[in-house]
């Protein structure tokens, strides 16, 4: 077990990473350059608002990505949807790289932007979902979130990298070569996540869950609304959480650096924001995953929301009287510590709210639903609070806030999953483990292999 929980592991995180490189670099592409190279340059406010609906359109596609690749995900394997995402994901964003521009070709820039984007949606939407159960089906027993947990740190690694790249080019390059052709290496850069996707991803192995169903679904997302409707609804309203990202590494950046908002942060300096932000939540994240197998999963959750969502009125505040300082002190805390209360422990609690034989429909359906939610909300707020708005913090915060207050209540109304057997996970009437003996069984899982296996043996999870 201990080697297949590794292999597995790293597989989620290293895919991953390279799927949310892709992703992530777009998103940071939108803020900073897209709306001046894609985009009409006469009116900047509808260029930044049109520039940030492209980011959400990307979601759109999610719903339509999540149907289908859950279901291969359900039906075919979890290995198969993953290899999928990673040559869907690779190849479109390689394309964002060789577009024309808007002086070159008009309008039809923007809709090759808008094309390709909606690709991306319907890669990665399988990713989280395919990654999460394939770790949660291979990890040992009592330690489900601190596995499961990195593959979020996978997506903070990935976003690292996503700016990483970014920095020194929009530091070094002169900015008129920067927005002319710099731009586009990160995407071309992406040759490289269908290469290593598929070293990666081809050697491992189908879970045993998986491999072991005796009554695998012909129509996953129908037996999963019909018997699971309640917790799928749930995971879309937790999966609002999605709002800090938004805030943190969409809105925000537009809010400091576009010139309509006239707030000046150079482009260079406000990339080591979320950068700053993810490098703190890589060494959280881990740690967040343990203490969700220790106490459980909601309590981590629920105060990450309402703490995060609180925390946004600052770092929005932070931007808007021009304090680089404590706009990356208030990022810190939210992104990188608060928020991970969430982030660190839904992709062990998603799937674990699921039987296996609809583990990734159900998951993904329900969660990119919620994030498609979300992905609408930097267009609202460049709507709502538009350059020269008054109250930009206020007004921001206020909806953020709200949207973290429905995600904690929806996990409030869940049922705690951490001491069910791997058997069991999906049943509403599942009795849980008694405390004393899964603690006893956790420390096992610790120890060395042959414990590990002996304890998974006997309480249902696969070797």
């Amino acid at each position: 077990m201990k080697s297949q929980a590794r292999k597995a592991t790293w597989s989620g995180w290293i895919g991953s990473v390279l799927e949310y490189y892709d992703f992530f670099i777009y998103a940071t592409a939108a803020t900073l350059v897209f709306p001046q190279i894609f985009f009409p340059s006469t009116d900047p406010k509808t260029a930044i608002v049109a520039s940030l609906a492209t980011y959400g359109v990307g979601y759109i596609a999610r719903p339509i990505g999540a149907f289908m690749l859950g279901h291969w995900g359900d039906t075919r394997g979890r290995k198969y949807v993953l290899l999928m995402c990673m040559f869907l994901m690779g190849i479109s964003t390689m394309a964002v790289g060789l577009l024309p521009t808007y002086e070159q070709v008009g309008v039809l820039a923007p809709a090759l932007l808008v094309l390709l984007r909606l690709v991306q949606g319907f890669a990665v939407a399988g990713e989280i979902s395919g990654a999460s159960s394939m770790i949660l089906e291979h990890a040992p027993f009592g330690r489900r979130g601190f596995f499961a947990s990195f593959t979020l740190q996978g997506v903070q690694a990935g976003q690292i990298l996503a700016a990483a790249v970014f920095l020194p080019l929009a530091h070094f390059m002169p900015e008129a070569q920067f927005n002319s052709w710099g731009w586009r290496i990160p995407f071309l850069l992406s040759a490289v996540v269908i290469l290593a996707g598929y070293l990666i991803r081809r050697n491992v192995h189908e879970t045993p869950a998986f491999a072991q169903e005796n009554k695998r679904a012909k129509a996953p997302m129908v037996e999963a609304v019909t018997e699971s409707w309640r917790d799928m609804l749930r995971v879309v309203c937790m999966s609002f959480m999605n709002v800090i990202p938004v805030v943190t590494s969409i809105f925000g950046a537009a809010y400091a650096v576009q010139a309509g908002y006239g707030i000046g942060f150079s482009k260079d300096v406000y990339l080591w924001i979320p950068v700053l932000g993810n490098c703190l939540a890589v060494l959280v994240i881990p740690v967040v995953g343990t203490l969700a197998d220790k106490f459980g999963r909601k309590p981590p959750i629920i105060a990450g929301a309402l703490l995060s969502g609180l925390l946004s009125f600052g770092y929005l505040y932070a931007i808007s009287i021009h304090n680089v300082p404590l706009a990356i002190a208030m990022s810190l805390l939210m992104w990188g510590v608060v928020y991970q209360g969430y982030n660190a422990v839904f992709p062990s609690f998603y799937p674990e709210l699921f039987p296996t034989r609809t583990r990734v429909s159900a998951m993904a359906i329900s969660q990119n639903l919620g994030t498609l939610v979300t992905a609408m909300l930097p267009a609202v707020f460049a709507f709502v609070a538009p350059p020269g708005a008054n109250d930009i913090p206020l007004k921001v915060g206020a909806i953020t806030f709200g949207v973290t207050v429905i995600a904690a209540l929806a996990c409030m109304s869940a049922r705690e999953t951490y001491r069910i057997r791997m058997e069991d996970l999906g049943n509403p009437d599942a009795v849980p483990m008694p405390r004393e003996e899964y603690q006893r069984l956790r420390k096992a899982s610790a120890a060395p292999v042959k414990g590990r296996q002996e304890a998974g043996t006997a309480h249902g999870v696969g070797t």
